[in-house]
């Protein structure tokens, strides 16, 4: 009995998908949860399985082209099997080009379901299920390297096959890492530069990916319905900075970020402010007893923000561990659905970029976003004397639906007063 293929929604605001890459041939044998293909989400890059057993035969979409939900792509049946039937039609493959198809049936991108049987052709149709991550990248397909390794290997661009390890059988290990981003700099000084390409064209047009069309969306449901007011507040980090260069020599373990303490004082802040930690439901609003910490990453693809769950029951140890981990699966798209949905508020970080102030667009149905700028030394006031301070600005974006002026100037008291006394963060 045949099985139909459709594109699933593969997570829960997946309208269209991209189908990156087929796994299997025409004419393979396939068995229930192989994996036929990967497909870009508006999230990350997903597997895509076999839901019957048989041989693949027939793949209704090529590579790189993009297919609403319910869109049939590709057909498993015996290899005697008559599948005319369930193909009639089914659109001529397309490489690189949007699939169009018949419509799907008339549900939501997340409990989309494919079309029932025929009389004139049984056949089992796939149930849509969330799927595994994608693991086939090339910078895990290395065997013997740490995790450490390939995580600052993909943060700073290090090919792994081109590194060799020093580690316990030739496991390539963290010194391994930044002995050859060391030696990058000075290979490239030494070689010559290749002439810029040109192109008789004016300008290129770029497809736009599975995550930027989400961002796009979801940028006009903020900006315009959400009546928006912003709060800015300028935070001393001094103790913050002394309190982390001790932790910082107790040892590798110890080590975190200004992010990370950043991050502890925001859900800290948000357990004692419920009228913050908020979302608006058109008819109702949502105040959440627990606070599902979003941090917006910025990778190739466009911004994605992961969640740090019941972030203010974790010690500041646990967020920082768990926020390298996200960030780093963020940027190699292998985050599952469940990773980077459900959070309660948001915390944006440009200050790395050494932007100093800005102002983040609220994600729907959150009722705020805290935009964090760079820690700079500045001249400031203390004790009638002029002194020089690492100062950083901090500004939430408030829904007023939901949030009072007041009630967003006293959450931003209790942040300042946190991260001013970091200790109470690590009591």
């Amino acid at each position: 009995m045949a099985t139909k293929v459709f594109m699933e929604a593969l997570s829960p605001t997946m309208e269209e998908g991209r189908l990156v890459k087929w796994l299997k041939n025409e004419g393979d044998k396939v068995a229930s949860g192989d994996v036929l293909a990967e497909v870009e989400t508006d999230k990350a890059i997903m597997e895509l399985v076999a839901r019957g057993d048989g041989v693949l035969r027939k793949r209704l979409i090529g590579e790189n082209a993009t297919a609403p939900v319910g869109t049939l792509i590709g057909v498993i049946a015996a290899a005697d099997e008559k599948i005319d039937d369930l193909t009639a039609g089914a659109p001529e493959k397309q490489d690189g080009a949007q699939a169009q198809s018949a419509p799907a049936p008339p549900a939501s991108a997340a409990t989309a379901q494919p079309a029932a049987p025929t009389e004139a052709a049984p056949e089992k149709v796939q149930p849509q299920a969330p799927s595994r991550t994608s693991e086939a990248k090339p910078q895990t397909s290395v065997a013997k390297s740490s995790p450490l390794a390939r995580r600052l290997a993909a943060e700073r661009g290090v090919d792994l096959t081109s590194v060799s390890g020093t580690g316990p059988g030739g496991r390539i290990v963290k010194r391994d890492i930044e002995t050859a981003r060391a030696a990058a700099p000075a290979a490239a000084a030494q070689a010559p530069r290749a002439p810029r390409p040109r192109s008789d064209a004016d300008y290129s047009d770029v497809p736009l990916t599975q995550i930027r069309k989400t961002i796009a969306r979801r940028l006009v449901e903020s900006i315009g319905p959400i009546p928006t007011f912003y709060l800015t507040a300028e935070v001393d980090m001094e103790r913050v900075a002394e309190m982390r260069g001790a932790m910082a020599q107790m040892g590798e373990e110890y080590k975190v970020s200004f992010n990370d303490i950043v991050l502890k004082a925001v859900a800290t802040a948000l357990a004692q402010h419920p009228e913050v930690n908020a979302h608006w439901l058109g008819d109702a609003m949502r105040f959440w007893n627990r606070v599902h910490l979003g941090i917006a990453v910025a990778t190739e693809a466009g911004l994605i923000t992961p969640v740090i769950f019941d972030a203010d029951q974790k010690r500041l140890s646990e967020i920082a561990a768990e926020a390298r981990d996200l960030a780093g699966r963020a940027r190699e798209r292998r985050l599952k659905p469940e990773e980077y949905t459900g959070s309660t508020f948001t915390v944006s970080n440009l200050g790395m970029f050494g932007i100093e102030h800005f102002t983040a667009i609220i994600n729907p149905p959150e009722a705020g976003i805290l935009a964090v700028g760079a820690i700079e030394s500045r001249p400031v006031a203390q004790n009638e004397n002029v002194v020089v301070r690492r100062r950083m600005r901090v500004t939430m974006s408030c829904d007023h639906r939901v949030i009072d002026g007041a009630a967003g100037a006293k959450f931003l008291q209790t942040l300042k007063r946190l991260i001013e006394n970091p200790l109470m963060l690590v009591y």
